[in-house]
């Protein structure tokens, strides 16, 4: 079979039926495919679990979606074609999991980390179509990756779980809050809970979004 388009670890569940649902986990900048697969073990027995590797190596095991560039005048940003490239190559991942596994868009959820999120962001509001259920940590909505004709796209069937670490000194709280002031305008169903933590996922936040997912499937 033909390598798929991004490098990644899976845990398949016990026993794979029709109504397994797929959780695809997409890591920070810096980090790699190992990272949130830890969480595996503390999730449903009946997941299909697939963790993805970031195409850009930064050495010694980190990864990224894109580069983040600095500046001394203006701070960090992002370059964003770079970004465009990485959010439709998960789209494509996303595409060849589901077709290697044989689960439905219906039943596949994205959970991102950061740059992970702003990705999981970026591929749900452009190809609704391929992912409908979105857990996004500790990121934020970047408009540049967004379609120009997001009024005509039908997001009747996304829904988000949105968290955020008070404190966080990587992404403000403040630019995490806008998404569901923007979400509220497409109509997109979502919950937003933040935790008194900086750039991380707390313990109460993990079991938040474990038990948002559990009442998903």
């Amino acid at each position: 079979m033909k390598e798929l388009s991004l490098k990644y670890i899976v845990r398949e569940p016990n026993k794979q039926t029709e109504n397994t649902s797929l959780l695809i986990l997409l890591h920070g900048y810096g980090s790699n495919e190992e990272d949130l697969f830890s969480f595996a073990t503390e999730l449903p027995e009946d997941l299909l679990i697939v963790s993805a590797r970031a195409p850009q190596s930064l050495g010694f095991g980190s990864y990224a979606w894109y580069t983040i560039n600095s500046t001394a005048n203006e701070g960090k940003f992002s370059d964003i074609s770079e970004a465009k490239v990485a959010r439709d190559l998960i789209a494509t991942f996303i595409d060849e999991i589901q077709e290697k596994y044989h689960i439905s868009p219906n039943k596949t959820f994205l959970l991102g980390f950061s740059q992970g999120t702003i990705l999981s962001y970026a591929v749900a509001l452009n190809y609704p179509e391929k992912v409908q259920k979105i857990i996004a940590l500790s990121g934020y909505v970047n408009h540049e990756l967004l379609p120009s004709n997001l009024e005509s796209k039908d997001y009747s069937q996304l829904n988000f779980f949105i968290s955020h670490g008070g404190v966080d000194q990587v992404i403000p709280v403040e630019w995490a809050k806008k998404a569901p002031l923007f979400l509220n305008e497409l109509n997109i169903k979502h919950s937003y809970q933040e935790y008194p933590v900086g750039h991380g996922v707390a313990p109460k936040n993990f079991f938040d979004f474990k038990a948002w997912l559990e009442k998903q499937l």
